[in-house]
């Protein structure tokens, strides 16, 4: 059988090992697919560098839609990413009928249902696992191994950048600022950081997961989102004390009253298997009724790791390229009018349990108004942690660190405490509020 014919729009880090990865391990590839599967043309603005990159017989065009117009080309890799030329790419490869693999969850997160009823419209495939937490085949377990399932909740550390910063944080003692500088050192981190740091990155690839795992459109902009620039080391410290690690989490939850969809920085128990998952490594647990907790662990970004994941969407189309557009696995899990229209909470409705750190003044009475708020405001204490004033502010120091871990509550109702206590005149400075979850 004739090998299906692929244009790569964009020949990058990740573009260069779709092309080696597919090269190396063509005869395997062929062996699942039941047909060779063969990049034939490329399409980069830097046409001498790409073609130092292919095979002498791939064509290589510096103009994108001259790809999407061969009509020799099944299927469209976009790996150019944002959300601009990207989106008029990607729907001009679907109008011409052009199955298309993507690793662009910025795109997908915002304007994937658009992309997807296109797709559904035209019978054509939009693939999307290398998307999110790189080669880790999260998306297929999603959509298709806990299919049985009601899924309860998705945890992940999906971003390695922060969880790379954070776990130097944690290791050296560092602040923010100095573990952020080792990790664009090393290469973990860009020169501008943005994206990854205040979580947007990871928002973007947990609006996807949400979607899939509760038959939702894709709602980015419903997304709570915080980073970890405002992190501090003594809460790293102090929550180590206290039995947690504080990762950055991408939350998605299914609720009576709705979805949450959330990410920030979160104290997760030490002894939980994503608590040590160290490094630039990503994992992702999720929550299902039958299956119970199962828990996904790999290389989150890479050249050949995303590449992986970039070829099992290519053999997957190959497999159905010829199917019956009805009897394929829908984009999104669900049938496109079976989708779920349960609403996206906003944070204030959203229930979880907290750290608090509290600097106060080193005096009598203190704690007693401070946990009187909480009682008034119905949210119970879990652990209390009061720090020697000489630790926190050296000899002869006249203020002191409190520590609180809350019980589960509503947190509108944390807000209106919180507003409470950073009124006191014994509170001398904003207090730190992280959130806790527990991932039983």
């Amino acid at each position: 059988m004739k090998p299906i014919q692929v244009g790569l729009l964009g020949i990058g880090t990740v573009g260069s090992g779709v092309f080696n990865v597919l090269q190396r391990n063509q005869q395997e590839i062929r062996r699942r697919a039941g047909r060779g599967i063969e990049i034939s043309m490329v399409a980069d603005l830097d046409v001498a560098r790409a073609r130092s990159l292919v095979a002498a017989d791939t064509k290589v065009v510096n103009d994108a839609r001259a790809v999407i117009a061969n009509p020799d080309i099944d299927i469209v890799i976009e790996l150019i990413g944002g959300y601009g030329i990207a989106r008029k790419l990607v729907l001009e490869a679907i109008e011409a009928g052009k199955h298309v693999v993507t690793a662009n969850k910025a795109l997908l997160a915002v304007h994937g249902t658009e992309i997807f009823a296109a797709a559904h419209k035209k019978g054509v495939m939009v693939a999307f696992e290398a998307a999110v937490a790189g080669g880790i085949p999260i998306i297929k377990a999603l959509r298709e191994g806990l299919t049985a399932n009601r899924i309860q909740w998705v945890a992940g550390i999906i971003n390695g950048t922060t969880n790379f910063i954070l776990s130097e944080m944690r290791d050296k003692g560092l602040d923010f600022a100095a573990a952020l500088k080792d990790a664009q050192a090393l290469g973990y981190a860009e020169a501008d950081p943005t994206f990854d740091i205040e979580g947007v990155d990871a928002a973007h690839k947990v609006t996807l997961m949400s979607a899939i795992a509760f038959g939702i459109p894709v709602q980015f902009d419903k997304a709570y989102v915080e980073g970890i620039s405002q992190l501090a080391a003594q809460d790293i410290r102090y929550a180590e004390q206290l039995g947690y690690r504080i990762k950055l989490l991408g939350i998605t939850k299914q609720t009576a009253k709705g979805i949450e969809l959330r990410v920030h920085p979160s104290l997760v128990p030490a002894k939980r298997l994503i608590a040590n998952v160290e490094g630039a490594m990503n994992a992702v647990m999720v929550q299902g009724d039958a299956v119970g907790t199962t828990l996904y662990y790999g290389k989150g970004a890479g050249s050949e790791p995303t590449a992986s994941a970039v070829i099992a969407d290519l053999v997957d189309i190959t497999r159905l390229h010829t199917a019956d557009a009805e009897h394929r696995v829908p984009h999104l899990a669900f049938q496109p009018d079976a989708m779920s229209e349960a609403p996206v909470l906003a944070m204030g409705e959203v229930v979880t349990s907290y750290y608090l750190r509290l600097r106060v003044a080193d005096q009598a009475g203190v704690l007693a108004k401070v946990t009187g708020i909480l009682a008034q405001a119905d949210i119970s204490i879990d652990a209390v942690l009061q720090r020697e004033a000489d630790e926190v502010g050296g000899e002869g120091s006249t203020q002191t660190d409190v520590i609180i871990l809350t019980h589960d509550c509503v947190e509108a109702r944390m807000n209106a405490a919180l507003a409470q206590m950073q009124a006191l005149p014994t509170v001398l400075a904003p207090i730190v509020r992280i959130r806790k979850e527990e991932l039983a």
